[in-house]
């Protein structure tokens, strides 16, 4: 993409109404503009990020092997009446009457719903296990919307929905759920923590909150610093493998790590001193397992090996969508703007052109946008005829993580400048070399999906 024909609507003030570091940069970098309280139009350059990060939830969800849908915003009241949440949901829900006066609602989630349907559809215990999932757009009325999208009332919303015969079946769900999302969120740059958390609304007994340290976070955690150094990497992981699945789990979980409204200060006080840490935390995703708590009340029943009909055992698992640009914003960032990791950036590579209409330095720079384009990369060029501070501020704001400068000077030596976003070290190195290192730094994102 070449910035002169790109809508980029950057701002150099930070507008009064934005409070936290996510909320200025994505104002400031033209990434999401408001259009009401709480609800957000998503830009050119905020929805290709959306979209990265969409994708790469949408990967590990299917290598997890569970399914794709999608299912509508507005929902049926008498859905939520059935299992009896309609009037015990609160006033986050958004109420509504369709032409003809009847209940409806603006889904804030989706149980009601996929119960539904796998009721009208699924009778027996041979269709198990099943896992549907969709990414939607949802609502929820906060009383007081603050931080740009981390705490909105329209969001992007990855829900999924396990279906099991019984409970072990059901907890292996969960634990594959569990996985799937630790390898989501380190593809994304984050370290994200599993906590004990409350069920709230959405009942269970068995429920993680994803939690991402940061200082703006709207929970107070309590961990054991020996989480903070477990990673899944590229370990391969069989999904149907329960022993292996439980695993990594009780790996990942047997370090203390709890929100406040779980918090147990006996069990925390009885680590060593120098790991009990006390912060605050940015929750981007939850899953849950609830039994028969939706399966019951609505007949979602199958008839077992036994010829029995029973209730199917279920849990829910959200990963917020458009709450984790935010969340990756206020964990990776500095005076300047925002640093992208490699794996969610809106474009792989800038290049910045110093000498607009100079013959040499407008050839060295379509060189390189075809070249990475020709890797598959997709690069963005600053062919403005603007001053090089102009050109480097508008780069480090957007957060691009590397960055290649074209100048006349340079090119007379045959060398042109590669940046690295997150440290600041260049090197300069010729346009073949600086194209074969980018493209190198990306294979393993590449290679992921």
């Amino acid at each position: 993409m070449r910035l002169s024909r790109y809508f980029l609507p950057v701002l150099k003030e930070t507008p009064s109404e934005a409070q936290i570091v996510s909320h200025r940069y994505m104002l400031r970098a033209g990434m999401i503009k408001q259009q009401a309280a709480g609800i957000y139009s998503w830009l050119p350059l905020g929805f290709r990020v959306l979209a990265r990060i969409e994708e790469i939830v949408h990967q590990e969800q299917v290598r997890a092997g569970h399914i794709p849908m999608l299912m509508p915003t507005i929902q049926p009241a008498d859905l939520w009446q059935e299992s009896g949440r309609y009037d015990a949901y609160g006033p986050e829900m958004l109420r509504i009457r369709d032409r003809h006066d009847r209940d409806m609602l603006y889904g804030p989630t989706n149980e009601e719903m996929i119960t539904d349907i796998f009721r009208a559809h699924v009778e027996s215990y041979k269709q198990l296990p099943m896992t549907l999932y969709h990414i939607q757009w949802k609502f929820r009325d906060e009383v007081r919307p603050r931080f740009g999208v981390m705490r909105g009332r329209e969001f992007l919303m990855k829900d999924g929905y396990n279906f099991d015969v019984d409970k072990d079946a059901a907890l292996h769900a969960y634990n594959r759920h569990m996985v799937s999302y630790l390898r989501t969120y380190e593809r994304m740059g984050l370290k994200a923590i599993p906590m004990r958390a409350d069920s709230g609304p959405i009942g269970g007994d068995d429920t993680h909150e994803f939690l991402v340290l940061a200082s703006t976070g709207e929970s107070e955690v309590f961990y054991d610093s020996a989480v903070t150094d477990l990673t899944l990497g590229n370990r391969a992981v069989d999904y149907a493998d329960r022993a292996a699945v439980k695993a990594v789990c009780d790996e990942f979980t047997a370090p203390y790590a709890r929100t406040d409204e779980t918090h147990d200060e006996a069990l925390f006080n009885a680590l060593p001193e120098a790991r009990r840490k006390v912060g605050r935390g940015i929750e981007v995703g939850q899953i849950f397992y609830f039994g028969t708590k939706y399966s019951e009340p609505m007949g979602a029943v199958v008839v077992n090996d036994q010829g029995q009909r029973v209730p199917v055992h279920m849990g829910s698992h959200g990963i917020g969508v458009s709450r984790l640009l935010g969340a990756i914003i206020e964990a990776s960032h500095d005076d300047k703007g925002i640093i992208w990791p490699e794996g969610v950036t809106p474009f792989h590579c800038g290049i910045v052109n110093l000498k607009q209409g100079d013959g040499a330095a407008d050839a060295a720079c379509e060189g390189l946008y075809q070249a990475l384009t020709a890797k598959g990369l997709a690069p963005l060029y600053d062919d403005r005829d603007e001053r090089a501070g102009a050109k480097f501020a508008t780069m480090d704001l957007i957060g691009l993580p590397w960055r290649i400068t074209v100048g006349p000077r340079g090119l007379k030596n045959g060398v042109v400048e590669l940046t690295s976003r997150r440290t600041g070290e260049s090197e300069e190195m010729s346009p073949e070399a600086a194209v074969a290192k980018v493209a190198e730094i990306y294979t393993p994102h590449m290679a992921a999906n």
